[in-house]
């Protein structure tokens, strides 16, 4: 099974880089869209827009239409749960919750549980003891299936960042970790948020963080020619090695077929 993350596209229509963000979004999807084999599925891990407008959504919601492959959205920091949940709810996955952007996806051959993480009012995470229940009533079927987490905030000390600690609180930071613990078959933890490359481990499961789509949003040192190219990445599944991830530079297949 192959799965596409995109994260932090934060679209705006008042910003002085509205077009490139809108622009970086759309040519990601078309990069996708060119795949062979095509993933099975896109993950999109959170701050679809940035200040939460019904327009913002709307741009978004138009662009994400174009995928090839079934797409899934969750709630970030900059999301606001009602106008997401209004702009994406065609496929009814995000009603699992009344409060909380939390569901799972058992269509796979992985199981994808998407978590919800926002703290109200706060850009930090947050996981409190009603989602904890939440996922481990979505993660308990009964299934031998292995399992794909999906977070905004990083689940691990994210060291590449001047603040490495994401959560507004530690007492949830290690709630979160304690509860992915006690799941069986969780194989791969994917987060967004910071905007760089990160990695670490919940407990011993493997953990990363993806860089924005939004390439005048990103951090990290890139070369000049890779600086106006949008990055994705894939997570590839296999069941003897786990997941192996690859990391895309939008357009540079073009490029190579020239």
């Amino acid at each position: 099974m192959i799965i596409a993350q995109i994260s932090d596209t934060h679209i705006a229509l008042d910003v002085p880089d509205s077009d490139l963000r809108i622009k970086n979004f759309a040519d990601t999807i078309a990069d996708i869209n060119m795949l062979d084999p095509v993933p099975d599925v896109i993950v999109h891990t959170g701050d679809i827009v940035h200040n939460g407008r019904e327009d913002e959504y709307a741009t978004s919601a138009a662009i994400l239409s174009k995928a090839r492959p079934p797409a899934y959205v969750m709630a970030g920091n900059k999301d606001d749960r009602t106008n997401l949940k209004q702009a994406f709810s065609g496929d009814g996955y995000l009603n699992h919750h009344p409060e909380f952007i939390q569901y799972a996806i058992d269509d796979f051959p992985v199981k994808l549980i998407m978590l919800d993480t926002v703290s109200a009012g706060n850009t930090r995470g947050e996981f409190c003891p009603e989602r904890r229940d939440s996922l481990l009533n979505l993660a308990d079927t009964g299934s031998s299936k292995p399992v794909a987490v999906f977070t905004h905030h990083p689940a691990f000390e994210a060291n590449q960042c001047p603040e490495p600690f994401q959560f507004k609180t530690r007492e949830g930071f290690l709630r979160l970790r304690k509860t992915l613990k006690e799941i069986e078959g969780v194989s791969g933890i994917f987060c967004g948020h910071v905007h760089r490359f990160d990695w670490g481990d919940v407990e011993g499961i493997p953990a990363t963080a993806m860089p924005s789509t939004a390439t005048s949003l990103r951090w990290g040192d890139y070369p000049d020619w890779m600086k106006a190219r949008p990055v994705y990445q894939l997570h590839r599944f296999d069941p003897d090695l786990g997941f192996v991830s690859e990391t895309r530079i939008v357009g540079m297949s073009q490029l190579a077929a020239c």
